[in-house]
């Protein structure tokens, strides 16, 4: 999530998005634990074999590297006038009158941007100057994900790991799905049924998850599969290979984050009650937006069995209201402070008991955890906004649907092909 947030204040700014990668990064870092290794082998000192070596450099293969690395780098960063995220510990921050240098730290991979030409070229003359650097030019690949940037926005997809995953499981020819689920499908334990492979089975659902990262259409779909890990059935499989006649019917799906949208926060929320006929506990789902730009989704199901559609919905917002505050709190570091975030909701009722600062016994059945959400309003960090049903895009992380429906909610969600 982090780095899409990243690269939408980077299609707002329409500046370009840089990479490096460190050269044996591991190496850089100090080891402050008293850590100890064995003579390697061919290399042991005859005069004393029985000797051990004390590691003073951090080493590949260790548990205390990485924090050993992000420890010589982050204090570099610091004592060159960068400040660390307050959310994102992995983002430093180097500001300059109007103009602002970001560089988002994934171990030894380093994403970075200006709205200054020229700090772009002091950071990579810094970086080169204290360690083995190998600059890759403008970011194209991500931890996974492809990002194209144009003059016109900014566009992250999967297509090379889509292809990847057809192939591994031998789906080439697979007969394409036009959605990733069957409309209005329940899918159950399935006791009765024939046991499948187990290990196949969330290698596959492994697979799917990681693709989540750019395909929020697949969300809900995948999320129904994997509560199946367990002990899968030949009906989960099918399921779980639906998803993947759906990726081969779109393999090029992804996010488009357009340069000439404004730039303010906003949620939708929803709720698919009583959806699961085992044990009849609703799904939440919720998405964050940056003006059209879809930053971050969830879709999970909910830890209590709600006794009304409106305590199933305002579970859902409450879950979404919690992003909302993180996100608020991240977006500080980028120097927008955003109160009154909307969150758009689809239920009157809910809507009603967020607005009512009195618990009455019409709700005393709702988790008092979940009440929070009531003091963020009154606080004036959110504000919760009717949507029409039609019109709310969380809709598509709580259920599957017909393919008119689907349609629809794909494009209106922020998807497009390239």
């Amino acid at each position: 999530m982090a780095i899409r947030l990243f690269l939408a204040f980077a299609s707002f700014m329409g500046f370009t998005v840089y990479q490096m990668d460190v050269k044996s990064a591991f190496l850089y870092g100090n080891i402050t634990e008293e850590v100890y290794v064995k003579q390697p082998p061919g290399f042991e000192d005859p005069a004393h074999p029985n000797k051990v070596y004390r590691v003073v450099k951090a080493l590949y293969g260790l548990h205390q590297a990485p924090r050993a690395w992000y420890e010589r780098l982050s204090t570099f960063l610091l004592k060159h006038g960068y400040r660390r995220g307050a959310i994102d510990k992995t983002l430093f921050i180097k500001k300059d009158r109007r103009d602002i240098m970001l560089v988002q730290v994934y171990v030894d991979d380093i994403i970075f941007g200006s709205t200054k030409s020229s700090m772009v070229k002091d950071f990579e003359e810094l970086m080169q100057k204290e360690f083995k650097m190998s600059s890759m030019g403008e970011l194209t690949f991500f931890l996974g994900l492809q990002v194209k940037q144009t003059s016109a926005g900014i566009f992250l997809s999967q297509d090379k790991y889509v292809k990847d995953i057809l192939n591994k499981f031998d789906f080439r020819t697979i007969k394409p799905a036009s959605t990733p689920i069957e409309a209005h499908k329940s899918l159950g334990k399935d006791e009765e049924g024939e046991d499948v492979d187990v290990h196949l089975y969330r290698s596959m659902i492994g697979c799917l998850m990681y693709l989540t990262a750019s395909r929020p259409d697949i969300m809900f779909a995948v999320c129904l599969c994997a509560r199946f890990q367990v002990t899968p059935k030949v009906s989960h499989l099918h399921a779980v290979k639906r998803i993947f006649r759906y990726l081969k019917h779109q393999p090029k799906l992804g996010l488009w984050y357009p340069k000439d949208s404004p730039f303010h926060l906003e949620a939708f929320s929803d709720s698919d009650y009583a959806g699961d006929n085992h044990d009849r506990r609703s799904t939440s789902g919720g998405c964050q937006y940056l003006g059209r730009r879809l930053v971050s989704w969830q879709c999970k199901k909910q830890t209590i069995v709600a006794i009304s559609s409106t305590e199933a919905e305002y579970v859902a917002a409450a879950s979404c209201c919690a992003q909302v505050l993180w996100m608020q709190n991240q977006l500080l570091d980028y120097g927008f402070n955003f109160m009154n975030t909307e969150i758009h909701i689809d239920n009157e009722s809910t809507i009603c008991i967020v607005k009512n600062p009195v618990f009455h016994s019409k709700t005393k059945h709702i988790q008092i955890r979940h009440h929070f959400i009531r003091d963020c309003y009154e606080q004036r960090l959110i504000n919760v906004v009717k949507v029409h049903t039609d019109d709310n895009v969380a809709d598509l992380l709580t259920k599957g649907f017909d393919l008119a429906r689907f349609k629809f909610l794909v494009v209106t969600i922020g998807m497009m092909n390239p």
